[in-house]
């Protein structure tokens, strides 16, 4: 069985969507979120226009700040600073990457926690890794979603997840040991991947590796989430052999169907009602 992605998107939209109406309602307000977008950088043009259209489709007020990719650190500083203390913005997302004249660091590090909607502040990564509640990043968020739909109990599963970024490995890895999975994180450096792969009742791979992982990787029953988003050739293809491996394992996803995510952050002191991505 393969789960429809978009089908799972569309109906977190619907909910959502719901949320803010009745939210609206109640207050007369809605959620408002600013994306800024610095420079030509086709992808995340993509991402931002997909962010846009999704936000407003639910009714979420969007508004997209677009800087040249020679603008000053200075000056996205304080923007975001000018952003931090309207009351109509409850979330703020600058899309990376950032030129070199910007230090992703310090960018970071000024939105204010309750507006991070991408979860990156080290205050929304500390509350994660306490085990707090916390904004996570949306694409473990995501996997832990359509994961849900396939066990609901998911306490005592052996979990590998290959790649230890901040974006998907690392916040991965700490939903995981929330659900009281046993969590190992593989990456370049780690010896037998394939051996640590095939003990693996959920395999979630995020390294950037176009069909790392095979067949003879996996075991029986396992439930696998492809993250991995790769060019090969014309195609777009993700870390895990989808075509040798979808009859071997439970609940086989490829890389359109994981990225579903959703952000909700509820807050009545400042709207940070809900954010979501669809990519």
């Amino acid at each position: 069985m393969i789960i429809d992605g978009k089908k799972e998107a569309a109906l977190l939209r619907e909910e959502i969507k719901k949320e803010i109406t009745s939210l609206k309602d109640k207050t007369n307000r809605v959620p408002g979120l600013t994306v800024i977008l610095i420079g030509d950088f086709a992808p995340s043009q993509i991402y931002v226009r997909n962010k846009e259209k999704n936000s407003k489709e639910v009714g979420i007020n969007s508004n997209v700040i677009k800087y040249s990719k020679d603008v000053s650190e200075e000056e996205v500083l304080k923007k975001i600073k000018e952003l931090n203390k309207d009351k109509d913005v409850s979330g703020i997302l600058v899309q990376l990457p950032l030129p070199d004249q910007i230090s992703k660091e310090k960018i970071i590090n000024s939105i204010d926690p309750s507006k991070d909607v991408d979860g990156f502040n080290p205050v929304n990564v500390g509350n994660l890794a306490s085990g707090y509640n916390a904004i996570v990043p949306c694409t473990p968020l995501g996997c832990l979603l359509l994961l849900k739909k396939i066990e609901k109990n998911l306490s005592g599963k052996h979990a590998v997840i290959i790649g230890r970024s901040n974006l998907n490995g690392k916040p991965m890895a700490q939903l995981l040991l929330k659900e009281n999975c046993t969590v190992v994180i593989t990456h370049s450096k780690t010896k037998n991947l394939k051996e640590e792969c095939s003990k693996a009742d959920i395999l979630i791979a995020a390294v950037g590796v176009a069909n790392l992982v095979k067949k003879d990787w996996v075991k029986d029953g396992s439930i696998i989430i492809d993250v991995g988003i790769n060019k090969q050739g014309d195609k777009i293809v993700g870390d895990v052999s989808f075509e040798e491996v979808k009859d071997k394992v439970k609940k086989p996803r490829d890389a359109k169907s994981v990225k579903i995510s959703r952000n909700a952050i509820f807050s009545p002191k400042n709207l940070s009602t809900a954010y979501f991505s669809i990519f």
